[in-house]
């Protein structure tokens, strides 16, 4: 059997090609491209009866920004390669989308199924104490979020358990991001990865010239999607696609099967489904398919790989058939494949910029809690009063002139109406992958030897990382 190329691999492999047409030192790019430590700490926790050792990691890639940033994911996989390959990748990410972090990521050896709530909690506790005494825990230093497997939940335990570890720390809230709006979290986080998915289609469909590379036209409205992983990230992209913007979601894949409608799928209906039973088998809303991922090669516009690394890989890109793939998780099309799936007119709009919205809204919730105030309470109400003043004086000059017109009242009431914290979240957010997609593009259209739009991203990012060596005097 031929050798699949593995996450960690192909992230390599994807750096090399897009430093290789830069003009970098040989040390700059080594030093970029190195993991700078990891960390391994095992340890036991006393469940039902007995002593159980757990095994976790904590990667640190880059510290070129501080604090360094990147998630924590509960599940069996998790492995050194793996989380290293994804701490690079939250470097990259990082400067792309201009946050002022480093990359780092971490994970846990566990089936979260596997524990009840109380167990789950101790052992989260537990994680935390071994990850603080390492200073990898941090909010100046090393910031977890969410990732495969955790949530909010699980942020607002290691926030709590490390402000016990440090009751004189202020800023003991930003030492995660992800975490309950009660605990210190944002409006807006939950959805943050799907929504930024969101934004980036629509920034795609905005340019004729990079829809024309993908052999697209028109608007979002009628396209057929497929979406494989109906988690947080795939739920809610799949969900903001279809209800706001008209697409077709024909298939969603999900581990025990898919399920196929060419109508289009009601999302909210499947989730709910699968909720109650565990699975996508037996949903009414459409056909059946024991073998998921074979639906992968189902023709359609959009495929939207949503779940784990390297599901499209050297075995079955010849027979992918979408014209453009948008990589809502982490690495889901191998380095191998892609160049596959390039060689068919394929565009791919890449992880570090498709799913930047997770981090990118982290950030913003970083912020709120090292400043202690909500997006929008101060300016608010006066943004408000300063609308008013303006509404009233036209609706005087108006009644002083005679011409007796009046705003209307959907106009009115929503510019009568200051920004609250969610629409600045996703304002934020939105100009982020705005201004990221523009960055790319200048790249991909204006360089000849850029025929991607990875290495576009990646000759970006790599550019920025360099600029502030450089400027360290490295």
């Amino acid at each position: 059997m031929a050798h699949r190329t593995s996450f960690r691999e192909s992230v390599e492999k994807m750096f090399n090609h897009a430093a290789g047409l830069m003009d970098l030192s040989p040390g700059l790019e080594e030093k970029i491209r190195v993991c700078n430590s990891t960390y391994t700490v095992r340890f036991g926790v006393r469940l039902r009866g007995q002593i159980h050792t757990f095994t976790g990691y904590r990667s640190v890639h880059s510290e070129h920004m501080e604090p360094v940033k990147g998630g924590i994911r509960y599940s069996l996989d998790v492995n050194q390669d793996e989380v290293e390959a994804l701490a690079a990748l939250m470097t990259y990410k990082c400067a792309l989308v201009e946050v002022p972090f480093g990359g780092s990521k971490g994970g846990l050896c566990i089936d979260p199924r596997a524990w009840n709530e109380d167990e789950l909690e101790r052992i989260t506790r537990r994680f935390t104490y071994e990850l603080s005494r390492r200073n990898l825990i941090s909010p100046s230093q090393n910031v977890p979020a969410p990732d495969m497997g955790t949530g909010e939940r699980e942020m607002a335990w290691m926030a709590d358990a490390y402000k016990r570890l440090h009751p004189d720390d202020i800023n003991a809230k930003a030492c995660v991001t992800g975490k309950p709006k009660t605990a210190g979290g944002i409006d807006g986080r939950v959805e943050a990865t799907g929504r930024g998915v969101q934004y980036a289609l629509r920034e795609f469909f905005r340019h004729d010239d990079v829809m024309k590379r993908a052999n697209l036209e028109g608007t979002l409205s009628g396209k057929r999607v497929i979406v494989q992983g109906l988690g947080n990230v795939g739920y809610h992209a799949a969900q903001f696609l279809s209800a706001e913007d008209k697409c077709l979601v024909t298939c969603v894949i999900e581990r025990d099967g898919a399920i196929l409608n060419p109508q289009g799928i009601n999302i909210d209906a499947l989730r709910g489904h699968i909720r109650a039973t565990g699975g996508v088998k037996g949903f009414a809303g459409g056909d059946y398919h024991e073998n998921g991922l074979a639906m992968l090669e189902q023709e359609c516009d959009i495929l939207i790989p949503a779940a784990v690394e390297s599901v499209i890989n050297s075995d079955n890109a010849d027979r992918i058939k979408t014209k453009l793939i948008i990589e809502a998780a982490n690495g889901p099309v191998t380095a191998d494949a892609d160049a596959i799936l390039r060689s068919k007119g394929i565009v791919i709009i890449p992880d570090m910029y498709a799913n930047a919205g997770g981090v990118t809204v982290s950030y913003f919730e970083w912020v709120k809690n090292l400043s202690q105030i909500s997006l929008g309470r101060l300016e608010r109400r006066h943004e408000e009063a300063r609308a008013r003043m303006l509404v009233e004086e036209l609706e005087r000059l108006s009644a002083d002139t005679g011409l007796n017109w009046t705003l209307s009242k959907g106009f009115k009431e929503g510019f009568l109406t200051g920004a609250d914290e969610l629409e600045l979240v996703r304002s934020g957010l939105d100009d982020t992958m705005r201004e990221s997609f523009m960055k790319m593009k200048e790249v991909w259209m204006n360089n000849a030897r850029v025929d991607d739009m990875r290495t576009a991203a990646y000759v970006v990012s790599i550019r920025r990382i360099s600029n502030v060596y450089n400027s360290l005097g490295l």
